[in-house]
């Protein structure tokens, strides 16, 4: 078996996105990074998908019959994208409301970004940046405050879980009208990837969710996936789509112009306030899970 270049035991024996279903012609082989191994991947469009390392007998954009593969990495179809894994994975974390038949489920975008995976995560959970950002969007002075909130790291379920956060957005979704204080909890079940739930304009008793799955490409580099699974019954594809698509442009450039690009675990690294708890117990839970790739580990 090959060895890889990833050397986190942790990440390596991880579930990875790596493309959207809808993104990829059945029959046809695609190629992707993952985990600075060249990867390809292909479906067949009836349910049935395959990964493997890239050999150069079968090149992007070849025919292909996924049941005649051999040495073929593990697969996962799963919300709408393939899934696959370097190691030997355990079981994908679940999102039970992507089975709810009313749900519109889409790929928003997938963009290339020049930074860390961890960096990206907490970057997802930080509602602080709302007003400044996403003015007029997610957020808007004078309400800049981040209201106290709960943060759990659960050892049985093993994600963490922020819940009780509330911000007022001026717009915070494609179905908003007006103005209106945003009911937000955070699930962080994999190092990698985040589901946010928030409160639902077009049913007050059910939640939108939205999810980041980052594949890593290297460990300064991702691909983002952002998953929709949204109540909307108004908008086209394409104008829901664009919404989040202008909500990850005005993060892009941030992110990428965060120093160092990979997220120091040493809590004395940099300054945190009351807003970041979500951030500290994400660190934390790093350090606990002992992930070393995409971060700078604190010092024994």
């Amino acid at each position: 078996m090959q060895q890889s270049r990833c050397t986190d035991p942790v990440i390596l024996n991880l579930w990875h996105p790596l493309a959207a279903l809808v993104d990829m012609q059945a029959g046809v082989v695609f190629d992707t990074v993952l985990l600075e191994e060249r990867v390809s991947y292909a479906h067949d469009g009836r349910g049935e998908a395959a990964a493997w390392r890239s050999f150069a007998g079968l090149p992007a954009g070849a025919a292909v019959e996924i049941d005649q593969l051999v040495e073929a990495l593990p697969v996962k179809v799963a919300y709408g994208y393939l899934w696959t894994s370097l190691g030997t994975p355990g079981e994908l974390f679940p999102i039970p409301e992507f089975a709810e038949a009313d749900r519109r489920k889409l790929n928003a975008a997938t963009l290339g970004v020049n930074v860390s995976a961890p960096r990206a995560i907490e970057n997802f959970l930080d509602m602080g940046h709302f007003p400044y950002v996403h003015t007029d969007i997610l957020g808007a002075e004078p309400h800049t405050e981040v209201k106290e909130y709960d943060v759990e790291i659960s050892v049985e379920r093993d994600e963490i879980l922020a819940t009780r956060c509330r911000f007022y957005q001026p717009k915070a979704s494609t179905v908003s009208t007006e103005g209106a204080d945003v009911d937000y909890v955070y699930r962080v079940p994999h190092p990698y990837c985040s589901v946010l739930y928030k409160s639902s304009p077009a049913d007050e008793s059910r939640l939108d969710v939205i999810a980041i799955f980052l594949q890593p490409v290297d460990q300064e580099h991702v691909r983002a996936h952002m998953m929709l699974c949204v109540l909307d019954e108004e908008n086209e594809d394409k104008i829901i789509k664009r919404f989040q698509q202008t909500i990850f442009g005005q993060d892009k450039p941030i992110l990428e112009n965060q120093f160092p690009k990979r997220l120091p675990l040493d809590p004395r690294a940099e300054t945190p306030i009351r807003a970041d708890k979500s951030a500290i117990a994400y660190r934390r839970w790093l350090s606990q899970k002992g992930v070393t790739y995409g971060v700078i580990p604190a010092a024994i």
